[in-house]
């Protein structure tokens, strides 16, 4: 399992119920290639927007019931399938594309609000877009799904210091640097210090607390979903744990999860205990 910007859920794994897995495969896909256009190769930004709003017309159009354009059929093909059998949320999917235009245009941002406005459009539409098909949409199911996104891309942040910093972007807040007195700059410079430690730790306690915000969710969600959360959200704590071992030096290694990872990740998986009101009402 790899804790990365679309690979925050395993993508039509054995657990999803094969009916939904052509769907789920269809929003990776879209969000995947979406991602590469904004990142990926030595296009400026002016043609990474413009391939990104043709890619926009094209959603908007399955949107409206016509006919795409025949640059990217192997996304808007099973997309039209997915919209016209489970009426995937169209919103959604406009947001994760604003996100990626963002990618191209900003690389910092000026304090954790900034930053979570980023992570709404960027990593929740995916967990909202899953809750759909499972046909799972209470206020407090969203909300914890929001907070296990958002986790799980502030994980990825703090994961990729090393990389980010290397191109320029800079995810920890400014005013987060500030307060820890570091000019922005010596962050994007990895320049080693106590108090870039400092920050990494703080921010990784704060992904951590919003993941475990979000992890009750695991237990209000039926049969094998709810079991690939789990892996989800353990995922994303070892990965925070690992930066941790590193002593938060992330911006000079880049942690990641292998195979020797798996059977913690299952253990702690099997072992995550329902709420206390869940075991009350089963008792009653």
């Amino acid at each position: 399992m790899s804790v990365d910007h679309y690979e925050n859920f395993p993508v039509a794994s054995w657990l999803c119920p094969p009916a939904l897995r052509p769907a789920v495969a269809a929003i990776y896909w879209f969000a995947r290639t979406a991602d590469d256009l904004a990142d990926e190769g030595e296009a400026a930004p002016a043609q990474r927007l413009a391939d990104l709003a043709g890619y926009r017309r094209d959603l908007e159009a399955l949107a409206a019931g016509a006919s795409p354009s025949a640059r990217w059929p192997q996304v808007f093909g099973p997309l039209r399938e997915a919209l016209e059998r489970h009426a995937l949320p169209v919103p959604l999917l406009a947001d994760l594309l604003s996100a990626f235009e963002q990618d191209v245009v900003r690389q910092r941002y000026a304090d954790r609000a900034d930053l979570l406005d980023y992570c709404r459009r960027s990593a929740n539409p995916i967990g909202r877009l899953l809750l759909h098909l499972y046909g799972v949409d209470d206020t407090l199911s969203l909300r914890r799904s929001d907070a296990i996104c958002s986790a799980l891309q502030l994980a990825n942040f703090w994961q990729d210091l090393s990389v980010d910093t290397a191109r320029g972007r800079l995810y920890p807040p400014e005013a987060d640097c500030l307060r820890h007195g570091l000019a922005p700059e010596a962050v994007l410079r990895r320049e080693e210090s106590p108090a870039l430690r400092a920050l990494v730790a703080e921010l990784v306690d704060w992904a951590r607390a919003m993941m475990l915000e979000g992890a009750p969710l695991v237990h209000t969600l039926p049969g094998r979903v709810g079991w690939e959360l789990r892996l989800v959200v353990q995922g994303g704590l070892r990965i925070l744990e690992k930066i941790e071992q590193l002593g938060y030096a992330s911006w000079r290694t880049r942690p990641a999860l292998g195979r020797a990872d798996a059977p913690r990740l299952l253990w702690r998986a099997w072992r995550m205990a329902p709420p206390r009101s869940a075991l009350q009402g089963s008792a009653a």
